[in-house]
C-alpha cells in the first residue's frame, strides 16, 4: 500500500481514507505500519487532504476522518448536478472525434478493470477508482474549457471520500450499466439523453449518503 498513502493523487489517499469510520481518528504513526510507508510520507499526505477537506486537522489531536455530514454531501452532489450535465451537453456539441475515441478508450479500462482488490478490502480499488475518474472527465473534455474542467476536477476530488462510502453498503450496485448508458449517449451525440443519464448517475450516489445506514461505513 506503499501508493495508497505516498502517492500525490487525493483520490488514492481517500481510498485509504474510505476504510475508516466519519470521525475516527488518523494517527500517523500507525497509518505508517500499516501501509509500510515513513511518517514523513503519511504526514505530507496527511497535511494534503486536509487542505481538500478529505481529513482534519484537530487543535492539539492530531487528524481525524471529517465527522458525517450529510449536507455537505448533498451540496456537493448538487453543484455537480448543475454543473456536469451542462458541461457534457458542451463536449457533445463540440468534440471531435478524437474526443470520441477517447471516450471510448476510457470507457473499455473502466469496464475491464475490477472494481474491488483483494488486498485493498471490501472497497473500490485504487485502479478503478482512478479509471472512474478518467471516464467521466474524458466525457467532458470535449467541452474544450479549462476552467470548467478544472471545477469538476475540485468536485470530485471533494466527493471522493462520500463516494467510497456509498460503495459500501451498495455492493450490488450496477455501475457498469449506468456507465454503459453514458459512453452510449455520449457517443450517439445524444445530448438530451446523455445529461439526463448523468444527472440519474449523480442522484443515485447522493440518494445513498442519504441513507442514515450509510453514516456507519
Amino acid at each position: 500500500m506503499e501508493g495508497a498513502l505516498g502517492q500525490a493523487g487525493s483520490g488514492v489517499v481517500a481510498g485509504a481514507l474510505g476504510q475508516f469510520k466519519p470521525g475516527e481518528p488518523l494517527k500517523p504513526q500507525e497509518l505508517a505500519g500499516r501501509y509500510g510507508v515513513s511518517l514523513a510520507v503519511v504526514r505530507e499526505a496527511l497535511i494534503r487532504v486536509v487542505g481538500e477537506q478529505l481529513a482534519e486537522r484537530l487543535p492539539n489531536r492530531g487528524f481525524a476522518v471529517p465527522a458525517f455530514c450529510d449536507r455537505r454531501w448533498q451540496e456537493i452532489a448538487e453543484a455537480r448536478r448543475t454543473i456536469e450535465p451542462v458541461v457534457l451537453r458542451l463536449a457533445i456539441e463540440r468534440g471531435d472525434l478524437d474526443w470520441e475515441a477517447r471516450v471510448r478508450a476510457a470507457h473499455h479500462r473502466l469496464a475491464r478493470t475490477p472494481l474491488y482488490a483483494p488486498e485493498e478490502g471490501a472497497y473500490l480499488s485504487s485502479a478503478w477508482s482512478e479509471a472512474h475518474r478518467a471516464f467521466h472527465r474524458t466525457l467532458l473534455e470535449g467541452c474544450g474549457n479549462p476552467v470548467l474542467l478544472d471545477t469538476f476536477d475540485r468536485t470530485w476530488t471533494a466527493s471522493e471520500l462520500g463516494r467510497r462510502w456509498s460503495a459500501h453498503h451498495t455492493p450490488d450496485r450496477d455501475a457498469a450499466d449506468e456507465h454503459r448508458q453514458l459512453e452510449e449517449a455520449a457517443l450517439a451525440r445524444d445530448a438530451d439523453t446523455a445529461a439526463d443519464v448523468l444527472t440519474r448517475h449523480l442522484t443515485v450516489t447522493a440518494a445513498i449518503l442519504a441513507d442514515p445506514e450509510t453514516r456507519s461505513p
